[in-house]
């Protein structure tokens, strides 16, 4: 399973060629608005914008709404279409966030859940949050009982919190996803993130899965570098794995070259779990993507992701209290990036723990980058390699000089 990465990282074509391949591919809803326009070349930013521009210069963004109606189909229009060309025996599941919370969030994530599952999902893994109540945003639509449904958790706790408000819908999750502490983006940790294991964790799943007698597959996700982290797993009795950051780095994925090429450079040191999300999660991305040091003036008005109900956001908040106590100059010092326009502007660079691993496999090329893979070599890598080893793609042949 190639874990669900946003915004637009997971491209329609990275679950495509898993699900060719025989495995499962996550296409992420983060932003799904924005990358549907870039996409499909929809207008759902600019009529946004269009209609909220005379918010632009006011602290008060309680007014600033997306219309549900286009969340949905935005979501339907890129779920129809990344459906319609899905070949080979595997699936494509979205990954939905509960914390994009779109100044509404009982009816955008509703309208999420429900469009794509009208657009033919094969599954939905529910991430970012403890979604206690998505089962019953969905629990009237026809294909409630026919899709597969899971869940991203990072503790027992979460887990027991989750079945049981699933039980009162009569419906448990078809899978359960345990990402650990190494996974890459937003962490269901605190800073003490390094006192954890996915290991331990995995295994008080199972053994709390097992005395309640409940038989649902258990997936684990975060760290997993090689076929023989994933074998591993599966002997102590996982389904599958979940993986992603080897991923980050092919030709299918959606990350610019220039930010692989980064991510193949970058040492451990390069390497952080920081507060600066405005969704209260820590987070892990590199030291030197520009997010960390450029702040950007909000743009509620043509996104919004991450606002409350109310219209508020902690980066929001953040950005004008520095502003106004202390100047533009001080604004690089806020503590808080606005996930939707550095998302957009500078990809974010959030990533996995074992980042730094990839330049071990990949070649480099004589002008010093580093061969991108493609998602083929990766995924077959993990099918068939042994003993901790990472095969290397086929050195391109050099140009002969006449």
């Amino acid at each position: 399973m190639i874990g669900g990465m946003g915004v637009n990282i997971s491209t329609a074509e990275l679950a495509l060629e898993a699900a060719r391949l025989g495995g499962l591919g996550h296409i992420s809803d983060a932003m799904m608005p924005a990358v549907t326009d870039q996409v499909l070349g929809t207008l759902f930013v600019p009529e946004k914008l269009r209609e909220h521009r005379a918010n632009v210069k006011r602290l008060d963004k309680s007014s600033v709404r997306f219309q549900v109606a286009r969340v949905a189909e935005a979501t339907r229009l890129y779920v129809t279409q990344t459906m319609e060309k899905k070949r080979g025996p595997g699936l494509i599941f979205l990954n939905c966030m509960e914390k994009l919370t779109m100044a509404n969030p009982k009816e955008t994530l509703q309208a999420r859940l429900k469009a794509a599952l009208d657009a033919g999902i094969d599954g939905l893994t529910l991430s970012a949050g403890l979604h206690l109540a998505s089962f019953s945003h969905m629990a009237d639509h026809p294909r409630f009982r026919q899709a597969l449904l899971g869940i991203i958790v990072s503790s027992v706790r979460a887990l027991k919190l989750f079945l049981a408000r699933a039980a009162r819908v009569q419906r448990a999750p078809d899978y359960v996803v345990v990402e650990g502490p190494l996974a890459g983006g937003h962490l269901g940790f605190g800073l003490d993130w390094h006192r954890f294991d996915l290991k331990t964790i995995f295994q008080d799943v199972m053994h709390f899965l097992k005395k309640e007698r409940l038989s649902i597959p258990v997936i684990p996700s975060g760290g997993i570098f090689t076929g023989t982290d994933a074998v591993e797993f599966m002997e102590a009795g996982a389904t599958a794995v979940q993986v992603a950051t080897r991923f980050t780095v092919t030709r299918e994925s959606g990350l610019p070259d220039v930010v692989k090429q980064r991510y193949f450079q970058a040492t451990p040191e390069d390497i952080e779990v920081n507060m600066l999300s405005p969704t209260g999660y820590p987070m892990r991305m590199l030291k030197t993507c520009p997010a960390v040091s450029q702040r950007v003036p909000p743009a509620c008005e043509a996104y919004g992701y991450l606002s409350d109900g109310s219209g508020r956001c902690a980066y929001l908040d953040a950005y004008y209290q520095v502003g106004h106590n202390s100047g533009a100059e001080k604004l690089k010092k806020s503590q808080k990036v606005c996930l939707c326009t550095h998302m957009r502007r500078y990809q974010c660079w959030t990533c996995g723990h074992t980042t730094s691993q990839l330049k071990d496999t990949t070649r480099k090329n004589p002008d010093g980058t580093y061969q991108i893979l493609s998602a083929q070599h990766v995924f077959q890598d993990y099918q068939f390699s042994t003993d901790h080893q990472v095969a290397l793609p086929k050195e391109v042949p050099r140009s002969i000089p006449r």
